[in-house]
């Protein structure tokens, strides 16, 4: 046990001084919050790129009932369509649009300019023309357009779930939107972590530097010894990721709020979207209750502890299989054939989990990939934050156990051949009887 520990201390402390490691972790969090400032960025200039957009209305139907709004300026023109196209070419930038006076028979309704519109310009003039026309033929129809507009109802179903202590908030939202980032971390560490025991022991191998060490410990200590401490680096890494993200996001957001021409830009902006998000009216008091009130559905010490498992238990699996390609091939590029089958259940697992899993928690095939030790720490975490019992809880997390302890004994009966192996090219085959050797 005591030169198992001594790799695991070896393993940690030379990838954590590394200057690699270093710069990961202080360049990742600050990357994301430069992402968020230029998000913000974009969206304060593209909220002052207004569009101009010349009417030419023929059909005299709507005429000044086009409304501005944020990126669009309306302007009606009169003349012929041509004097209006050759007058567009002297402003750059605008935008003609023209309705002849027989559009309905005709649908020859065009959009002129220099440049091609986008098409949230196309959405927005579209969406308001066809409004006006139902009006209209309403209308004519005898049909009160007010009785209609009050008649549509605005329902707002409020999710509760019943619990043995009674009844609590319960926001489907929150939970997709927890549910997806903490299978999106578990994916991406998997395969992250999990290629650098793949890239450590095949390191060793080539570099003969295993032949020495093997003569001290044992091959399946050696290995376990590897997981474990890359495991520890990657855990290391997560916590200064949250630590920095939460200091930069602190002083990022101090340094928002002193720019008052810039925090009112935002605000206004994000009224806007709200808006667009909420079209039951409520106020902005309410959004702020409401989306608090989502929050404070998620059971964050809960969703942390059982993240931590299932990342610990996900990496052990997936490291023991990285660490037994690593051992059968000579370089990198000889793991692509070895790789697709140990990735394919992750790849599958994410995809089905987001389209049929967070749609369908307590479905059959969500109850089956949350109980197979090579799906579970995806599905699973993409489940609990919808509830789970704790029968099925316990039971995944005893497959998974029982999971890592038979795929790291299948590994270590193959990383014990195949780390002194070399110059042979390795198949199925081959590691079917590098299994089958007796110790």
């Amino acid at each position: 046990m005591n030169k198992t520990l001594l790799i695991i201390q070896r393993e940690y402390f030379s990838r954590v001084k590394k200057k690699s490691f270093l710069l990961m972790t202080f360049l990742v969090p600050m990357l994301f919050i430069g992402m968020y400032a230029l998000a913000i960025f974009i969206f304060i200039k593209s909220d002052d790129n207004k569009k101009q957009i010349r009417v030419l209305d023929q059909s005299g139907i709507f005429e000044n009932k086009l409304s501005d709004k944020k990126n669009l300026d309306f302007q009606n023109v009169k003349g012929n369509y041509e004097q209006a196209k050759k007058d567009l070419l002297k402003s750059k930038g605008d935008f003609l649009l023209f309705i002849p006076a027989n559009y309905a028979t005709a649908k020859n309704i065009e959009i002129v300019s220099e440049k091609k519109p986008g098409l949230s310009v196309l959405g927005d003039i579209e969406e308001q023309m066809e409004a006006i026309l139902q009006d209209k033929r309403l209308i004519e129809a005898g049909i009160d357009t007010a009785v209609i507009n009050q008649a549509k109802p605005k329902l707002d179903i409020k999710a509760r779930q019943i619990t043995e202590e009674g009844e609590k908030d319960a926001s489907v939202g929150a939970s997709m939107a927890v549910g997806f980032v903490a299978a999106f971390l578990i994916y991406m560490s998997l395969f992250i972590y999990g290629a650098q025991v793949m890239r450590g022991v095949i390191e060793e191998k080539t570099t003969r530097i295993v032949e020495v060490i093997v003569s001290s410990v044992k091959p399946f200590q050696l290995m376990l010894g590897k997981i474990l401490g890359i495991g520890m680096v990657g855990l290391t890494q997560f916590l200064l990721w949250i630590v920095l993200s939460a200091g930069l996001v602190t002083a990022a957001s101090t340094l928002f709020i002193n720019n008052k021409e810039t925090k009112a830009k935002v605000e206004q902006l994000g009224k806007d979207r709200m808006k667009q998000a909420n079209p039951a009216g409520d106020s902005d008091a309410d959004m702020v209750m409401n989306l608090s009130k989502a929050a404070s559905t998620v059971d964050v010490p809960y969703i942390i502890g059982t993240f931590l498992f299932y990342f610990l238990g996900g990496y052990l699996i997936y490291s023991a299989l990285f660490a037994a390609v690593g051992s059968a091939v000579d370089n990198e590029t000889e793991t692509q054939q070895f790789m697709l089958p140990i990735t394919l259940p992750l790849i599958f697992t994410f995809i089905i989990g987001m389209n049929v899993v967070a749609n369908n928690p307590d479905s059959s095939i969500s109850f089956w990939l949350s109980m197979i030790p090579f799906t579970s720490p995806i599905a699973m975490m993409i489940r609990i934050p919808f509830g789970v019992p704790a029968w099925e809880l316990a039971l995944s997390m005893v497959f998974l156990i029982a999971g890592f302890i038979f795929t790291t004994w299948v590994a270590s009966r193959i990383y014990r051949v195949g780390i002194l192996m070399y110059g042979k090219k390795t198949s199925y085959k081959e590691l079917a009887k590098w299994f089958m050797y007796k110790e």
